[in-house]
């Protein structure tokens, strides 16, 4: 029998989702008895090999670069999962969404109070390998379809471990009202 493949990826975020991923602990020996890994830093490929199962996405898309990954996810992956909460709603990334994009690059290179003297010639990034930054950050779902939201800044581990065994099982991933709530 073929293991299900998870693949998974980090955009416009931290990488605490990962981080938290990685503390389900001893449980990662368990998964690696129960799935392969595709595309993920978990593993290091780089590339999409094959047609995966389940991909799991932490962040949201602030550049042209971001929307590309976010597409080939959704056209290698059968079940998208976003993680966190970059992927769900831009997160920390979109604190600029509230200001013109070229004040915020003016306040991060030109004016910024430590800018000011590491940059002296006042000179913006522009190589053309840069990724083009969008005018907001985008929200996952609002790029493209998504089939599961794992809440939190980061997801508990025990949650990701959660959905993760349901979806490799075969079931809907079960998201009680409780994981939403935050006391």
């Amino acid at each position: 029998m073929n293991k299900p493949v998870v693949a998974t990826t980090s955009m416009a975020g931290c990488f605490g989702c990962h981080m938290s991923f990685l503390d389900i602990d001893d449980r990662i020996l368990k998964l690696i008895e129960l799935v392969e890994f595709d595309k993920s830093p978990i593993d290091d490929i780089k590339k999409f090999s094959r047609q995966c199962d389940i991909g799991l996405l932490e962040g949201g898309c602030c550049n042209t670069e971001n929307v590309e990954v976010l597409r080939e996810f959704r056209k290698h992956c059968k079940i998208l999962v976003a993680v966190g909460e970059c992927a769900i709603m831009g997160g920390l990334p979109a604190m600029r969404n509230g200001m013109p994009l070229r004040e915020c690059l003016e306040e991060a290179y030109l004016n910024g109070v430590t800018t000011k003297h590491a940059n002296p010639t006042g000179v913006m990034p522009n190589d053309e390998e840069l990724p083009i930054l969008l005018d907001r950050v985008y929200p996952c779902h609002e790029v493209v379809k998504v089939d599961y939201f794992l809440p939190g800044c980061p997801p508990r581990a025990d949650l990701i471990w959660e959905a993760l065994s349901a979806l490799i099982a075969g079931r809907d991933a079960e998201l009680p009202y409780e994981v939403f709530k935050f006391d």
